[in-house]
């Protein structure tokens, strides 16, 4: 093969030195060309006013309709967490409350609850009703979520006892 027929050749020549300065780079394209690229500036992360209302630990369609119908920026729930309006800090102590504010605040699980027909969110005055006069559903749910507590309880300290092997 002469040299001529070595430059018409797809590919390294033989012997030869690499045809391009980096691996995987394009023939024609050197590094050096765009020194000073410029990255997008980073968008905000928005969610839906559910999601914000979820993280927020809030009733979603008690708040003002103006959050309920706008997406919530990522910095504006951390300032909402941060230094909470007077409507959330009303919405918070008063209520409604959603399903898992109730049923926490009730010391039973969101299926208990169910069980017990309360499928309606409840103010703080309704929960503190049933709390100081608990119906004999809510007795039993306590009790079942207090011993499923206690299972919970019990593996993982067999799991942590054990090294996390489990028997």
């Amino acid at each position: 093969m002469t040299t001529q027929d070595l430059a018409r050749v797809p590919g390294p020549v033989p012997g030869g030195r690499r045809r391009f300065a980096g691996a995987g780079q394009l023939p024609g394209r050197r590094r050096d060309r765009y020194p000073d690229q410029v990255s997008k500036p980073k968008k905000s992360q928005v969610m839906k006013p559910s999601t914000a209302a979820e993280k927020l630990d809030v009733y979603l369609p008690a708040m003002p309709r103006e959050f309920q119908e706008r997406l919530i920026s990522r910095e504006e729930l951390d300032e909402l967490q941060r230094n909470p309006p007077q409507w959330l800090v009303d919405l918070r102590r008063n209520g409604p409350h959603p399903r898992n504010v109730v049923a926490a605040r009730l010391r039973i699980s969101n299926s208990g609850l169910a069980r017990g027909g309360i499928t309606e969110p409840l103010t703080t005055a309704q929960i503190a009703a049933l709390v100081a006069d608990p119906p004999e559903w809510l007795a039993r749910e306590r009790e079942t979520h207090a011993e499923v507590l206690r299972e919970q309880r019990r593996l993982r300290e067999r799991r942590e006892g054990t090294g996390g092997a489990t028997a």
